[in-house]
């Protein structure tokens, strides 16, 4: 385990610390994820990780207390397939210091051993290199291509699949 991050999952008290982190990436997220931000965005999405089929986890810095990105687990489908999604960004100011490759170890290790999962599936628009690469070093596999297949910022943008399997 890490001994410079701790994941957790978010609290209204992360509201403000949240938004903030969000305004400050806005260049960095654009154009491949529209994180929350407003206190209204920020509060329903909160209330959708009420469902049992979405969970969040923080990366929080163990030395500042600062949130260096997020995970989201949803669409958890439990029975016989064990599966869920997941997406995930950073916050700039954090990048390229192995955070979020330490943070995303942490998450498989949660969703395979906590929440019990098989599978995790990770749908990453293919000029997204940090992403794509994050994604690789932390052992998922690229599985195939799926063409116009979410809608962000307006367009539908093709997407690469890679998952990762508990062993």
């Amino acid at each position: 385990m890490s001994s410079r991050i701790h994941i957790r999952a978010p609290e209204r008290s992360d509201e403000k610390a949240f938004l903030a982190a969000v305004a400050r990436s806005r260049a960095y997220h654009r154009p491949w994820v529209k994180a929350p931000s407003t206190p209204t965005q920020f509060r329903e999405w909160l209330e959708r990780l009420k469902q049992p089929t979405h969970f969040s986890l923080l990366v929080i810095r163990k030395d500042t207390y600062e949130i260096v990105g997020v995970f989201n687990i949803s669409n958890i489908v439990l029975g016989g397939f064990l599966s869920a999604y997941l997406g995930y960004y950073g916050f700039a100011g954090h990048e390229r210091q192995g955070l979020m490759a330490e943070g995303l170890r942490a998450v498989v290790n949660h969703a395979f051993r906590k929440l019990k999962l098989h599978r995790l599936e990770a749908n990453i628009q293919p000029g997204n290199a940090p992403s794509i690469a994050l994604a690789a070093a932390c052992g998922f596999e690229k599985e195939g291509f799926s063409p116009r297949y979410l809608k962000i910022g307006g367009r539908w943008r093709d997407h690469e699949r890679w998952a990762i399997r508990a062993s």
